[in-house]
């Protein structure tokens, strides 16, 4: 009887043993039969928000959207570069950089089937813009903005440089018009002098340390004629000029067609002796160029259209060569002859330096 029951327990535990043998190859046949399959053929792309020939780094906004594709995958991550992750099952992500800078970032795609993944690597670099502190588009017709713009007004004894212009605030010398500020030198007599113009200034009113100004301009033309976008320390009245500091951004002399400057004046650099650059512009009277100035602690870089002709940037500063660490404004004015302007063709009659817009990004 014993031996009967040890018997039927053996041969419950075989048919057991079969039974789960069978039923473990059933679900291992399964998984060979539908193995997990690993995406393949991902490609990725990115668009830079305002990317184009004049702006190769996008708009200054920091947006791209990346799109992907891959077969057989069911999700994406993508990394940008900064330590930002985002996980999706959709072929596209729109990001926004921040850091009001340019830098280049390694964009990694994965793309996910499952534990089963490949992933692909885009390198793209980002311009992400300073927030704009001051900007004046001239869109509304008529006198400038009294909120933005003061003047110097009168000879004051040729302003130092031997100047011949009476600067006036008449509409004749200064008015916006057609979306642009103009400022017009004219051949007149007027409260003693043979020529009228006018100069603007910021004073008062909005100044800066430290930061990227841009001016879009065209240039008056004819001899003797002496356009310039130019900044001043707001301190000039107690530590008087060169002490103050000078940023000529931009300088025209009508007598050397297409010549443009950029000039630092400081205690050590003024007079006959200078800090500057100069570049040769095309059409500068018949089209508009960005003259611009980026200035850091460090250094003061000059350029027209974005290009970079001069850079200030003296070795161990002290207030000799450098007296840009406090706040300047801004000036825009056209002279007429002095010592920089020269001799002024006896046939000048009259010519104006347009300007677009004034922007400050800091």
């Amino acid at each position: 009887m014993y031996l009967t029951w040890l018997f039927m327990q053996l041969r419950l535990l075989v048919i057991l043993f079969l039974v789960g043998s069978i039923l473990g190859c059933s679900g291992s046949s399964s998984d060979d039969d539908n193995p997990i399959t690993k995406p393949t053929d991902l490609e990725v792309t990115v668009d830079i928000v305002g990317k184009n020939a004049e702006n190769p780094n996008g708009d200054g906004s920091g947006r791209i959207t990346v799109n992907f594709s891959a077969t057989n995958a069911r999700s994406y991550k993508v990394s940008f570069g900064n330590g930002d992750i985002k996980e999706t099952t959709s072929n596209s992500v729109t990001y926004t950089y921040v850091g009001k800078r340019t830098d280049t970032y390694d964009i990694y795609v994965s793309a996910y089937n499952a534990d089963q993944f490949i992933s692909k690597s885009v390198t793209v670099t980002i311009y992400v813009s300073p927030a704009l502190t001051f900007a004046d588009e001239f869109e509304s017709p008529g006198a400038p903005d009294s909120s933005k713009w003061g003047y110097d007004e009168g000879t004051n004894g040729g302003w130092g440089n031997n100047e011949s212009q009476y600067y006036t605030t008449r509409s004749e010398n200064v008015i916006v018009e057609d979306g642009y500020l103009k400022i017009t030198a004219k051949k007149e007599n007027y409260m003693g002098a043979n020529y009228t113009s006018a100069r603007l200034k910021t004073f008062g009113k909005f100044d800066f340390t430290y930061g990227k100004i841009e001016v879009r301009a065209k240039l008056p033309q004819g001899g003797g004629t002496w356009p310039a976008i130019w900044m001043l320390g707001s301190n000039f009245q107690t530590e008087t000029w060169p002490a103050c500091g000078e940023i000529d951004i931009m300088e025209h002399v009508g007598n050397e067609l297409g010549k443009v400057h950029a000039t630092l004046h400081t205690p050590s650099s003024f007079g006959a002796s200078l800090n500057s650059g100069t570049t040769q512009v095309s059409n500068v009277a018949t089209e508009f160029h960005v003259y611009s100035a980026e200035w850091t602690a460090q250094k003061i870089d000059f350029a027209v259209d974005g290009t970079i002709f001069y850079t200030y940037n003296p070795q161990n500063k002290n207030a000799n060569n450098w007296p840009f660490d406090k706040d300047q404004f801004i000036i825009l004015n056209i002279a007429m002859g002095g010592n920089f302007g020269g001799n002024i063709d006896p046939d000048f009659q009259q010519s104006s330096m347009l300007i677009d817009y004034v922007r400050v990004y800091q």
